[in-house]
């Protein structure tokens, strides 16, 4: 696929999922992390898969949950893909396989390269990092608070060669319409994840700004695509 890759996160039904879908995602993820107001019953996840058509793909979100668990609901639910928000081991993403992985990193600027090391040269299965800002200390579950790091230290960190050997990585934390293609011109990442930033209540997907979104991202990448040089 060309072009910045689309999540949308924290869908909660099937008429989110098709908004999203329609909108031109390319992932939707399910929440499966307690604590979340995006969280959702195995049979609610059902049906929200059902209802996507084949090119896009449903990702399950979990945080520090037992492999077996992972495994589990990733068998009733039917996800091929899920997504790791916790403090997860490189370890633990090989036992997922053949599931395939993608692994928040929170973006600490004086940390970075050392937070990232252990993900260079990765599992097969790691499909890509998800880079998002740090957990905030009232949080109760790491992501989807709307909060940006600094993205200028990602840049900066990138143009000295500090994301080398990384797999595909997409950027998260604090994104919205109206700042996604700043964020797209200055990083260039393989895709974008949003969930606040697309929600009119916590927990509740806009389906104005979810194609708001993606709108932006799709003419960021034709700005791209016709930019000198």
């Amino acid at each position: 696929m060309n072009g910045t890759q689309i999540k949308i996160c924290g869908v909660k039904s099937p008429d989110i999922a098709r908004a999203a879908a329609q909108a031109g995602a390319r992932w939707v993820g399910l929440v499966f992390a307690s604590g979340s107001p995006r969280h959702l019953s195995l049979d609610h996840a059902r049906t929200i898969v059902a209802a996507l058509p084949p090119e896009v793909e449903p990702v399950g979100l979990f945080v520090d949950d037992p492999v077996e668990r992972v495994r589990q609901v990733a068998r009733e639910v039917g996800l091929h893909t899920v997504q790791l928000h916790g403090h997860e081991t490189p370890e633990y993403v090989a036992s997922l396989t053949p599931l395939a992985v993608f692994k928040a990193v929170s973006f600490e600027a004086g940390a970075a390269e050392h937070l990232l090391d252990p993900w260079r040269q990765p599992a097969p299965n790691l499909q890509a990092l998800l880079l998002d800002a740090p957990p905030q200390p009232s949080g109760a579950v790491s992501g989807g608070n709307g909060h940006a790091f600094d993205w200028q230290a990602l840049a900066d960190l990138q143009q000295t060669g500090g994301l080398r050997d990384l797999p595909p990585w997409l950027l998260a934390g604090g994104l919205s319409p109206e700042n996604v293609t700043g964020a797209i011109q200055l990083l260039h990442p393989f895709g974008v994840d949003v969930s606040s930033g697309v929600e009119s209540a916590r927990g509740v997907k806009d389906p104005a700004l979810i194609r708001a979104f993606c709108q932006a991202v799709q003419a960021a990448d034709r700005a791209q695509a016709v930019a000198p040089g």
